[in-house]
């Protein structure tokens, strides 16, 4: 019979709620077990839900029955919560972003070697459909060899208020989104990043970032920019990618969109200026129809089959069981957090950084 696998949650606020419902959504072997969070009616509500809460999490920590451990607490206590919890021998799933710097990564990576626990990231947006129908269509060659990939996220309500809003508690859309959509593009782009450029913005707080542009160079020359904006009344497209042979976009999270590329080069000229609305041009006159192809875009049954958080937990459930390499791992969350901290740098000094990353 399969070994069943108990689930200790540390802060039992809104992310973890998610974790719960997916969690009893699927069979993943794993059971929401237990609940420590400081605020009491979060307890409260973890034993109307018929789990068993703790005066302490050290006393979360001693309970034999408790497996592994989620930390769905605010940022700034990830890295000590990961490390009491590996010390305990429990295994560690941690919501992102991991920790707030690449420092408290490194004390996380050091006890998970000395312990030999299993430490994964909530990355779960790596299934998210927009995303995996991008991948898949560049991955195909349908708009040829990519050379930019814009990704963006935009609202215009504003930043939660709360944590989000101070920057000791790890604060702000950079960690907030940014470690998503940084994750999606190294993720997909097997390449080192040699340039990070970023403009943050403080529109309604001031401590934190609520805005944000990011320019990354990949080693073979493609960019990525990243975008995400909370004061955006107007939005762009959630994809725009640039190819050498045609364009992808999709509009928003429904995967709606269209990819046109061309089929026939256009080498023959007009001889004589062509006089459009952006007054008279050659370059920018359009295409013959006949020249392209358009190809309407959509989700499919199976790209929204795989958008939950069970495979989040199914690869780290395998991991444990040492019958699949771990899929998320602290390798990788290391290299999103440094992206993260050359664009703090880049902002700071008003520079593009170099990196090597």
């Amino acid at each position: 019979m399969e070994k069943q696998y108990n689930l200790g949650i540390v802060g039992f606020g809104g992310m973890a709620g998610y974790h719960y419902s997916e969690l009893k959504k699927f069979d993943l072997r794993i059971t929401p077990y237990s609940v420590f969070d400081v605020n009491e009616e979060r307890m409260q509500a973890a034993r109307e839900k018929g789990m068993k809460t703790y005066a302490s999490f050290d006393e979360m920590l001693n309970d034999p029955a408790v497996d592994m451990v989620l930390v769905s607490a605010t940022n700034e206590v990830h890295k000590e919560l990961s490390i009491a919890a590996m010390r305990a021998g429990k295994h560690v799933i941690c919501e992102k972003p991991v920790t707030i710097s690449s420092a408290q990564l490194e004390e996380i990576m050091r006890v998970r070697d000395e312990t030999g626990m299993v430490f994964t990231i909530d990355q779960n947006r790596r299934v998210n459909p927009d995303f995996v129908l991008m991948r898949q269509c560049v991955e195909k060659g349908l708009i040829g060899k990519p050379y930019v990939i814009e990704s963006r996220v935009e609202g215009s309500r504003g930043m939660p208020r709360g944590w989000r809003t101070i920057k000791q508690l790890g604060g702000g859309m950079m960690l907030d989104w940014g470690v998503h959509l940084i994750d999606q593009l190294m993720y997909m782009i097997n390449e080192k990043v040699v340039s990070v450029y970023c403009k943050l913005y403080s529109i309604e707080y001031k401590e934190v970032d609520d805005n944000f542009t990011l320019l990354l160079t990949f080693a073979n020359g493609l960019t990525g920019m990243i975008e995400v904006g909370t004061n955006n009344y107007i939005t762009h497209p959630r994809w725009y990618v640039l190819g050498e042979a045609g364009t992808l976009q999709i509009n928003d999270w429904d995967c709606n969109g269209e990819i046109v590329r061309c089929v026939e080069k256009e080498s023959e000229w007009e001889p004589e200026i062509v006089y459009t609305k952006a007054g008279p041009t050659k370059t920018m006159a359009p295409r013959r129809p006949e020249s392209v192809e358009h190809i309407a875009l959509s989700s499919s049954e199976e790209i929204e089959r795989d958008n939950n958080l069970g495979t989040v937990y199914r690869q780290f459930v395998a991991a444990i069981e040492k019958t699949a390499p771990l899929a998320i791992t602290a390798e990788q969350a290391m290299r999103v957090m440094q992206v993260m901290e050359a664009a703090f740098e880049s902002d700071a000094r008003g520079i593009a950084v170099q990196t090597n990353i």
